[in-house]
């Protein structure tokens, strides 16, 4: 740790995606284990701050809502947090418009990754290297390493007694998040609906995921013929669908944000890979996870880091899994 360095406040910064708020929880039990005693605020981007509700750590968010006006927004975030008066703005966003609010923060020490346009500025930049296998928790945690330590931190999120008890279930269960934002991270729906007939009956399927995401769980519960599937997309918090997540007997995902709930809590996971590659540094992290793939040699895979629309080469061969590939690892889930 350097002892020139002790924050009484502190600053995270990702208003990215949702799964890259849960990647980020890690920097946070290693800020509140070095420095117990500091204030630390996160800034996150409107429709996630769910997923810090009654965090132990965190005492106060700052939500940037982009449907506000870009320049409008960051003007009213930048009032509020130069207000605050940081010692550390940590600044996990890559992104040009979180670099402007790192450097105009007025924090004392500025810490992020190399790749954000404004990183020149900062006190401290860390190289930032993708597609070497390191996972983007130890690419986030080299961000405060500087001034931290170098123990191991986990994803960590705190569903309340109260999300616990709302998804409070009788029978087992396992769960299953069909979509993603992008076309080729998600299994067809065609083979979901394989995979859930495939399931014993003495099993309920749990169809999760947001409001957004109703339309095709319910599509997929149409096609199937097993008797106990239903549909929770759109009817539970973020904090409500992790603590669902943590009681299944599996959840099965795409490389999405679900998989990052699932490894919030260490539960039992198995996350479908498409056109990405675990090798990019985002497959589970709990000793509970498996990832699938496609044993063909594709070419074209990876075709890029975060995914598209729709398969370029215009086949989607990388989708081509067998479901018995997830079946196995229910298998092996149940005997363990």
């Amino acid at each position: 740790m350097n002892p020139n360095l002790t924050p009484s406040k502190i600053l995270v910064v990702q208003p990215a995606y949702t799964g890259d708020v849960v990647l980020a929880t890690p920097v946070l039990e290693r800020l509140h284990r070095v420095f117990p005693g500091a204030e630390i605020h996160f800034l996150l981007r409107k429709g996630n701050e769910g997923l810090l509700k009654g965090h132990p750590f965190v005492q106060k968010l700052f939500v940037r809502d982009k449907g506000k006006g870009k320049l409008k927004e960051l003007w009213r975030l930048l009032k509020q947090i130069r207000a605050e008066r940081y010692d550390v703005v940590v600044n996990l966003h890559r992104y040009s418009s979180s670099g402007l609010l790192a450097v105009f923060s007025g924090a004392k020490h500025i810490c992020g990754f190399d790749k954000n346009p404004f990183s020149f500025l900062y006190h401290r930049q860390v190289q930032h290297r993708i597609g070497d296998g390191t996972h983007e928790v130890a690419r986030n945690l080299t961000v405060v390493e500087h001034f931290t330590d170098q123990q191991q931190d986990s994803i960590r999120l705190y569903p309340s007694t109260i999300d616990r008890e709302t998804i409070k279930r009788d029978r087992p269960y396992v769960c299953i998040a069909p979509t993603s934002v992008w076309f080729t991270k998600q299994w067809p729906e065609k083979k979901w609906m394989e995979l859930i007939d495939s399931l014993p009956t003495s099993l309920d399927v749990l169809l999760l995921g947001g409001p957004t995401d109703q339309a095709a769980c319910n599509r997929i519960k149409g096609g199937v013929s097993h008797t106990n599937v239903e549909t929770m997309a759109g009817r539970l918090t973020m904090l409500q669908s992790v603590a669902l997540m943590e009681g299944a007997t599996m959840n099965f995902v795409n490389d999405s944000a679900p998989l990052h709930f699932a490894s919030a809590t260490n539960a039992p996971v198995t996350a479908v890979f498409l056109s990405t590659v675990p090798h990019f540094g985002f497959g589970p992290t709990g000793s509970r996870g498996s990832t699938v793939e496609t044993t063909k040699s594709l070419s074209c895979r990876p075709c890029g880091l975060h995914g598209f629309k729709s398969c370029p080469e215009g086949h989607f061969e990388c989708s081509n899994i067998p479901v018995e590939m997830l079946l196995n690892t229910l298998d092996g889930a149940v005997k363990d």
